[in-house]
C-alpha cells in the first residue's frame, strides 16, 4: 500500500521537476529578435533571379530596395530563397511578404534548414504538416511562430503556390536569438569517461540531457553499470534510440536478453535530435525530440548504483583502452549534461574527472553526404551517363532507403541488343533481372525487408563474365554470362522517362545517395544545375523520408505499417476495426446483443465501445423479462473453512473474468446489479463480539472493508434475517451469531451497486472445537442498459443541451438515434477558433456530417429514399479519424471520405458541445434524441434535460420505452393511434414478429440467397475488398434456424464466398450435426460435432451458431452453449451466397460436405436467420427477385408450429403409456384391485384425450386468427421486405461512395 501511495507523488515530483527546469530555461532570454534584417547581401542566395532588381538580397521584410523583393526566373523549375545566418542560431518564428507594390506573392511554401547548406531537413508542425500558409496580397505580413524552435545556420524557403494572376514574389524575416553549445565529435572509435570522486555513485533522481546527430544507425551514446547489477545504457539501434535501465533486478542481471524502451525513428539522418532522461525512483520519462514515453523500471530498488564511471560515446573494455564491447557512436554530441554537470565543458577544459579514449574533438565535422528524394511513384527518375570503364563491363554502387515494398531502382539497356538489366524492389526483396532475347530472362534475389526505412548499400558489377549483386554485407548473388555486357545509353535510377525504358512495376519512391558509376562519383549538384544527366520529380540535397508510425496513430494496440505516403493499421486480434482500429467489433452490453436477435450464451462485450477499455467475455442470460449480464470469477464452488481466527483469518481473493475498470463500466451502465453470498455456519460467528468488532467481512470492488451481509443495507452490521425479522435467535442480527452447534444460514443478495463486486472475503471464527463455515460467492449479475433508452425531447428551436468540449483531436465517433417531424435541425455542434464539427438533418431526407481540421470544410451527406422526419427512430453514426471520415444512417450505404495524406490531423475545439441546437440558437432541432454516445461515453441527456428550459427528459411514444413490443429483431414503428412491428429484418412474422416462417423441402428443393453479383466484384475487386473489410470486419456470424427431418445425410445450410471460403451445416450419415468452417483456403476446414446423437429423428430441433473471431458458440435446443475454437479468426471476405437444401454446381467443398449437398434436404426448415438476412422470408415474399433463386418444389407450411405441438403430444402419450404399463404390472401382483386400476386407467385416458382435443381446437382457432392478422399485415410486410432487399443487403450495407 505504501508503494501505491508513493507512485503518484513520484510522478508529480518528476513532472514538477521537468516543468520547473523548462520554465527556467525559457525565462533566461527573450528569443524573438529579428535576424535577417541585419544580414549582409552575401547571406541571401536563390535558385535564380528574374533581374538584378529582383535579386535575393532585396528580400528583406518591409524593404523597397530594387524591385521591392525577390522573384525567380519564370523558367525556374524549382525556385528557392536561402538565408545564411552566419552562425548557428535558434529560430523561433518566420514571416513573409509579397514583392512591394506588385501582384507577386507566395501563397504557400516549405521551410528547410541545415547546418552546412548542403544536407537539408524539412520543418514540420506538430501534426506533421510541412506546408506554411503564405500571403494573399503583396503588403500584409504573415508571421508563423514555430511550434518547436530549430537551431540552424541556413534556412531555405521553397515556394509551392503563388498568385495565379501574377508571379512569385517574396520578402522574408526570421526571428530568434543566438545559440551557443559545447560540441564533441566522436569518430566511431572514441569515447569520454566521466569518473566519480568515490568508488560508486548511487542516485534516486537523475536528469540526463543531450543533443546528437549521427552518421550511422548503430552506436552507444552512454553507459554505466554497477557490481550490484544496476545498469543504464542509451544507444542507437536500427536508427532508433533504446534505453536499457535496471535497478537491482537479479532476474535481469543474469539474463542474456535485456529489455529496452525504444523511441524515435530515422535518427541517422545527420540532423540534430534532442534527448532527455528524467528518473525519480523507478518512474522514468524518456523524451526524444517531441515524443515522450513514461515507464516504470524493472527491479526492487529505487536507486541507480553505478561503479567508478559513466562512459559517453562507447563502452570501453576494462584494461584494454580503445577496445569496445558494442559499436561506438559516430557523430556529434552537444550540450551533454549529467545531473547538472556539463560533461563536454569539463572535457574541453581537461578536468581530471574526464578521461578521453581515442580521438575526441570539440567541433562537429560535417560529412559531404548529399542525398536526393524521388517524390513520385509514377514519374520520378534520374538518368546519368555511363562513365568509361577501362576493364570492360560496368559497375554501379549506391545507397537507398524507402518504405515501399515495390519499386524500380535501376535499369539500363545493354550491348549486344536487345538485352536490358533491371534492379528492383519486389515484395520487400531486391531482385535483379537480365532480359535477353524474346521472353527469356535470368533472375536473382537477395535481402529481406529492404523497405525498413534504413540505408542499404547496393553494389552491381558486370565484369569477369558474370553479374554480381551485393546488398549490404550479405554474400553476393551472381548471374553467369556467355559474353561481356556493356551499357548502352544512360543509367536510369528510380524510374523511367516516358521514352527510353519501361517501368516493370512502380517507380522508386525514397532516397538515394553516394551514387558511383564505374567507380566515379556522380555529382548531384551538377545534375540539379543541368550540367549532368536529366531528372524529373526529384528533390535535391535532402532525404525527405518520414516515419508515419511515429507516433503510432493506430488505437487499441493496432500494429502500424507504412508506405512512403501513408500508414496502415493491422487490427487483427485487437477486438477493434476501422482505419485506425477505433471502433469496437463487439456490442457494448448484453441488452444490445438481444436487440440484434441473439439468444443466451457467452459473448464478448465492450462496455465503453471505442474507449480505452478492451472487450471482456460475459454470459448473457436472456429471459423473457430481463437480460442478465453474468461475470464469473475464479472461486464459484462452495469453500469449507476450519481453523481460522481473527489473528490468522481465512482469506480468498476473487479474480473476475473482467478487469476492475471493465467491471466498474458494466456496473455503472446497468440499471441494477447483485451478487449472492451463500454463508452456512456452525459455531462460527459474524459479529457476535463484546466490542462489536466483526469476525468476518468482505472487501468491495474498491478494496474497502464491508461488514454488512447479503440482503441488508450498507453500513449496518446485520444480515438479511434481521431485515426479514426471522432470525433463529432474535437477540442477534444474524443467524450465525447465535453460535449454535447446528448448521445455520445467512445467505443473502448484495445489491448496492457502488460496493460491487466482492473482491475478497475474510473468515475469522472457525478455530474452536466443532466450528466451521461453508461459503460461496456467486457471479456478478446485472441487468438493464441505462444508455439505450436515455433520451431527451426538444420542443423549442432555441433550446439545447450543453456539455464540456468534445475531446476529439485525433479521432471521434458519434452515434445516436433521433425521431422528428420537422424538415431540418442541428443534432450537435462544437466549435473552435477555425475548426468545427457538426451533425445535422439538413433536409427531410438528408443527414450531413461536416467538420474542418484546418484543411478546409469537409461535408459528407447521406440521402434517404424515404423522408427521415417520419416520427420514427433513425440511427446515425459519424466517425472522423486521421485516415478517413464516414457517415452511416440506418442501413443506407456508408458515405466515406479519405483524409489528405499530408494534411492537418488535429481537430482543435474550445467551446462547449451543443446537443439539439447551436451556439447561435438558430437551426435548433425539434424532436427526440436518445443513446448519444461519443468515443464510448454515453451522455446522460435525461439528467441534463431536467434543468434545461425547452427540453424534457425521455421521449413520448409507444416505441420509446425499454419494453420489447417487437421481438426477434422486429422494429417498432409509431402510428398515430398505436404502433406496428416491422419484421423485415426478422426471420419471424406476425404482429409482434413472433410467428415462425416455415417451409417444406423435398430432395430437389433449394433456396439460394445471393449477396453480390460476380461481375461487380470483377470490376473492382480491390476496392470492394477494402470496403467489405472495413464494414464487416467484426469477424462475426450469427446463424439461427429450426429443422425437422428423418433423412441423413442432409444439407441444411451453406454460406460461400468468392474467395473460396465457406460455412456448412450438415447432418452426417449417423444423423449427428456437423458444422464446417473453411476460413483459410490453404488449410483443412475446421469441423465440429456439437452432439453425437441422431437429430434426424422426426422432431423439431433449434440450432444457434455464433462466431466471434476464433470462438464459435453452438446451442442445440435448450442445451447449454458449447464453445469451440477455430484454427483461424479470419473474416468471410466477399460473401457470395447462402443456400438452404440441395447444393447444385461445383463448389470448393470437402467431399463429405459435397455428398450431403447432393442429397439435399427433406423436411421442414423454419425461422432461418443469417446475420440480418432471413432467406426463407425472402424466398416466400420475393419469388421474382434476382437476389433469390428457388429450385424444386417449395411449400410454405406451419410445420415448425405443428412439430412443436406434436412433440408435446408425444410426450403426453408416452407419459400415459408409462402409467398404464405400471398399473398393469400392479394388477398381476394383486388381482383384488384390478377393477379399480382399469377404471383409473380409463378415466386418465379419457382425461388425456379431452385435454388433447381441447388443445388442438384452441391451436387451430389461434392459427385461424393469426392467419387473419397475418393477411392484414402481409402487404406492409411485403413492401418493407422488398425495400429491405435493396437497403439491407450485406454487401450493399458496405458500399462506399467516394467524394473528391
Amino acid at each position: 500500500m505504501d508503494l501505491r501511495k508513493k507512485m503518484p507523488l513520484n510522478i508529480i515530483s518528476l513532472y514538477a521537476l521537468s516543468v520547473i527546469s523548462s520554465a527556467s530555461a525559457a525565462s533566461h532570454y527573450n528569443c524573438n529578435a529579428p535576424l535577417a534584417s541585419m544580414l549582409p547581401q552575401a547571406s541571401f542566395q536563390s535558385s535564380s533571379q528574374s533581374s538584378i532588381s529582383n535579386a535575393p538580397y532585396n528580400a528583406k521584410l518591409n524593404r523597397r530596395d530594387g524591385a521591392g523583393g525577390w522573384s525567380p526566373l519564370v523558367t525556374d523549375r524549382e525556385p528557392w530563397l536561402q538565408l545564411d545566418l552566419r552562425d548557428r542560431m535558434e529560430v523561433t518564428a518566420v514571416a513573409t511578404q509579397g514583392r512591394y507594390d506588385s501582384s507577386d506573392w507566395v501563397s504557400s511554401y516549405l521551410l528547410l534548414y541545415s547546418d552546412t547548406g548542403r544536407a537539408w531537413k524539412q520543418y514540420r508542425h506538430e501534426d506533421g504538416v510541412g506546408r506554411f500558409a503564405g500571403n494573399v496580397n503583396s503588403e500584409a505580413v504573415v508571421q508563423h511562430k514555430l511550434s518547436h524552435s530549430v537551431r540552424t545556420r541556413f534556412l531555405r524557403f521553397i515556394p509551392l503556390d503563388w498568385n495565379p494572376s501574377g508571379w512569385l514574389g517574396l520578402r522574408v524575416e526570421v526571428y530568434g536569438c543566438s545559440y551557443k553549445s559545447d560540441v564533441a565529435d566522436f569518430d566511431g572509435r572514441s569515447s569520454l569517461l566521466y569518473r566519480f570522486n568515490q568508488k560508486s555513485m548511487s542516485t534516486v533522481k537523475d536528469v540526463i540531457s543531450l543533443r546528437f546527430k549521427s552518421r550511422q544507425a548503430e552506436g552507444v551514446l552512454l553507459h554505466g553499470e554497477g557490481q550490484r547489477g544496476d545498469y543504464i545504457t542509451l544507444e542507437l539501434h536500427r536508427a532508433k534510440l533504446a534505453l536499457y535501465l535496471n535497478l537491482d533486478d537479479t532476474r535481469l542481471r543474469f539474463s542474456s536478453s535485456r529489455v529496452a524502451v525504444t523511441l524515435g525513428s530515422l535518427l541517422d539522418d545527420q540532423h540534430w535530435h534532442s534527448v532527455l532522461i528524467e528518473r525519480f525512483n523507478r518512474q522514468v520519462n524518456l523524451t526524444v525530440d517531441s515524443h515522450t514515453q513514461h515507464f516504470r523500471t524493472k527491479g526492487e530498488g529505487d536507486s541507480l548504483e553505478v561503479d567508478y564511471e559513466l562512459s559517453f560515446g562507447g563502452i570501453p573494455l576494462p584494461g584494454k583502452p580503445g577496445t569496445f564491447l558494442r559499436k561506438n557512436f559516430h557523430g556529434c554530441i552537444e550540450n551533454l549534461y549529467y545531473n547538472g554537470i556539463n560533461i563536454i565543458d569539463l572535457a574541453k577544459r581537461r578536468k581530471p574527472q574526464i578521461y578521453s579514449v581515442g580521438n575526441v574533438t570539440f567541433s562537429c565535422s560535417e560529412p559531404q553526404l548529399v542525398a536526393c528524394t524521388f517524390l513520385s511513384s509514377s514519374s520520378s527518375f534520374l538518368s546519368l551517363p555511363a562513365a568509361a570503364s577501362a576493364m570492360g563491363g560496368f559497375s554501379v554502387r549506391f545507397q537507398f532507403r524507402t518504405w515501399n515494398p515495390d519499386g524500380l531502382l535501376l535499369s539500363t539497356r545493354l550491348n549486344p541488343e536487345p538485352q536490358r538489366l533491371e534492379l528492383q524492389i519486389s515484395n520487400s526483396r531486391l531482385r535483379l533481372t537480365l532480359h535477353t532475347s524474346g521472353q527469356q530472362k535470368s533472375e536473382v534475389s537477395t535481402g529481406h525487408r529492404v523497405n525498413d526505412g534504413l540505408w542499404h548499400s547496393v553494389n552491381l558489377d558486370t565484369r569477369n563474365l558474370h553479374i554480381s549483386l551485393t546488398l549490404d554485407n550479405e554474400p553476393a548473388s551472381t548471374i553467369e554470362l556467355w559474353e561481356q555486357l556493356e551499357s548502352r545509353g544512360s543509367f536510369y535510377f528510380g524510374g523511367c522517362p516516358s521514352t527510353g525504358c519501361m517501368n516493370p512495376t512502380l517507380a522508386f519512391q525514397g532516397c538515394m545517395r553516394l551514387i558511383f558509376i564505374n567507380s566515379q562519383p556522380m555529382n548531384l549538384n551538377h545534375v540539379q544545375q543541368g550540367m549532368l544527366g536529366n531528372y524529373n520529380e526529384l528533390q535535391f540535397d535532402t532525404c525527405n523520408i518520414r516515419d508515419r508510425c511515429l507516433p503510432n496513430l493506430c488505437e487499441h494496440g493496432g500494429q502500424c505499417s507504412q508506405s512512403w505516403s501513408s500508414f496502415y493499421c493491422d487490427c487483427l486480434g485487437t477486438g477493434y476495426s476501422g482505419a485506425t482500429c477505433h471502433s469496437s467489433i463487439y456490442e457494448p452490453s448484453c441488452e444490445a446483443y438481444k436487440l440484434t436477435g441473439s439468444s443466451s450464451g457467452y459473448y464478448s462485450i465492450d462496455p465503453d465501445g471505442s474507449g480505452p477499455l478492451g472487450p471482456t467475455q460475459v454470459y448473457c442470460n436472456m429471459t423473457e423479462e430481463r437480460v442478465w449480464t453474468v461475470v464469473t470469477h475464479n472461486s464459484t464452488a462452495p469453500v469449507r473453512v476450519r481453523g481460522s481466527s481473527p489473528q490468522k483469518p481465512h482469506v480468498t481473493k476473487f479474480n473476475y473474468s473482467a478487469s476492475a475498470e471493465q467491471l466498474r463500466a458494466v456496473i455503472t451502465g446497468s440499471e441494477q446489479c447483485q451478487q449472492e453470498v451463500v454463508y452456512s455456519c456452525r459455531k462460527s460467528r459474524l459479529f457476535n463480539t463484546r466490542d462489536g468488532t466483526p469476525l468476518s467481512w468482505w472487501l468491495d470492488g474498491g478494496g474497502e472493508r464491508r461488514t454488512y451481509w447479503g440482503g441488508f443495507l450498507p453500513g449496518v452490521q446485520q444480515c438479511s434475517c434481521s431485515l426479514e425479522e426471522n432470525c433463529m435467535d432474535m437477540n442477534y442480527f444474524c443467524n450465525c451469531d447465535a453460535d449454535t452447534d447446528v448448521w445455520a444460514n445467512d445467505t443473502g443478495v448484495l445489491s448496492y451497486k457502488d460496493h460491487l463486486p466482492v473482491s475478497q472475503i475474510v473468515i475469522g471464527d472457525t478455530n474452536r472445537t466443532g466450528s466451521e463455515a461453508v461459503y460461496r460467492v456467486g457471479p456478478l449479475r446485472c441487468y438493464g442498459d441505462k444508455s439505450i433508452w436515455n433520451a431527451a425531447s426538444f420542443y423549442q428551436e432555441s433550446s439545447y443541451l450543453h456539455f464540456p468540449t468534445l475531446q476529439a483531436e485525433l479521432g471521434s465517433d458519434i452515434s445516436f438515434y433521433f425521431k422528428t417531424s420537422v424538415p431540418s435541425g442541428v443534432f450537435l455542434e462544437n466549435l473552435g477558433l477555425k475548426d468545427f464539427i457538426r451533425v445535422e438533418l439538413s433536409s427531410p431526407s438528408v443527414v450531413t456530417f461536416s467538420f474542418d481540421v484546418g484543411n478546409g470544410p469537409v461535408v459528407l451527406a447521406v440521402k434517404s429514399h424515404v423522408p427521415l422526419n417520419d416520427r420514427q427512430w433513425h440511427y446515425v453514426r459519424a466517425e472522423r479519424n486521421v485516415k478517413e471520415a464516414s457517415l452511416q444512417v440506418d442501413q443506407l450505404p456508408l458515405r466515406f471520405l479519405e483524409a489528405p495524406a499530408d494534411g492537418h490531423l488535429r481537430l482543435r475545439l474550445n467551446s462547449q458541445l451543443f446537443v439539439g441546437g447551436t451556439a447561435s440558437r438558430q437551426r435548433g432541432f425539434l424532436g427526440c434524441i436518445r443513446t448519444l454516445t461519443i468515443n464510448g461515453v454515453t451522455f446522460d441527456l435525461e439528467e441534463r434535460a431536467k434543468v434545461t428550459p425547452g427540453v424534457s427528459s425521455g421521449c413520448p411514444g409507444y416505441c420509446s420505452g425499454s419494453s420489447s413490443l417487437c421481438h426477434n429483431r422486429g422494429r417498432c414503428i409509431e402510428k398515430s393511434s398505436g404502433y406496428v412491428c416491422d419484421c423485415s429484418q426478422s426471420a419471424y412474422g406476425g404482429p409482434a414478429c413472433k410467428e415462425e416462417v416455415s417451409v417444406s423441402f423435398d430432395r430437389e428443393s433449394s433456396v439460394t440467397y445471393t449477396f453480390q453479383e460476380p461481375f461487380s466484384v470483377m470490376q473492382n475487386r480491390s476496392s470492394q475488398a477494402s470496403s467489405v473489410s472495413r464494414e464487416t470486419s467484426r469477424f462475426r456470424e450469427d446463424v439461427a434456424f429450426s429443422f425437422l427431418t428423418s433423412q441423413s445425410p442432409a444439407m441444411l445450410l451453406t454460406v460461400s464466398t468468392f474467395s473460396q471460403q465457406y460455412i456448412a451445416v450438415i447432418l452426417a450419415r449417423n444423423g449427428s450435426l456437423q458444422i464446417w468452417y473453411r476460413l483459410q483456403t490453404d488449410r483443412h476446414p475446421d469441423v465440429f460435432s456439437p452432439t453425437p446423437g441422431n437429430l434426424a429423428d422426426g422432431r423439431l430441433h433449434q440450432v444457434r451458431i455464433h462466431r466471434e473471431g476464433k470462438n464459435v458458440y453452438v446451442q442445440i435446443d435448450q442445451d447449454v452453449h458449447r464453445k469451440y475454437t477455430l484454427s483461424s479468426d479470419a473474416e468471410l471476405i466477399l460473401i457470395k451466397s447462402l443456400t438452404l437444401g440441395k447444393v447444385i454446381g461445383k463448389e470448393n467443398f470437402n467431399e463429405q460436405v459435397m455428398h450431403a449437398g447432393s442429397k439435399g434436404f427433406v423436411g421442414c426448415l423454419s425461422s432461418v436467420q443469417f446475420n440480418h438476412v432471413a432467406p426463407l422470408k425472402a424466398a416466400l415474399l420475393n419469388r421474382g427477385s434476382s437476389l433469390v433463386a428457388i429450385r424444386g418444389p417449395l411449400v410454405q407450411s406451419n410445420c415448425g408450429v405443428l412439430a412443436e405441438s406434436t412433440t408435446s403430444h408425444t410426450l403426453l402419450d408416452q407419459a400415459a403409456n408409462k402409467d398404464k404399463e405400471q398399473h398393469g404390472n400392479d394388477t398381476r401382483n394383486d388381482s383384488a384391485v384390478i377393477v379399480g386400476v382399469v377404471t383409473a386407467v380409463v378415466f386418465i385416458t379419457v382425461c388425456v384425450l379431452a385435454v388433447v382435443t381441447r388443445f388442438l381446437y384452441q391451436h387451430r382457432q389461434a392459427q385461424r386468427n393469426a392467419s387473419i392478422k397475418e393477411k392484414e399485415h402481409r402487404h406492409n410486410m411485403e413492401t418493407a421486405y422488398r425495400a429491405e432487399l435493396h437497403l439491407h443487403n450485406p454487401v450493399r450495407d458496405n458500399m462506399k461512395e467516394y467524394y473528391i
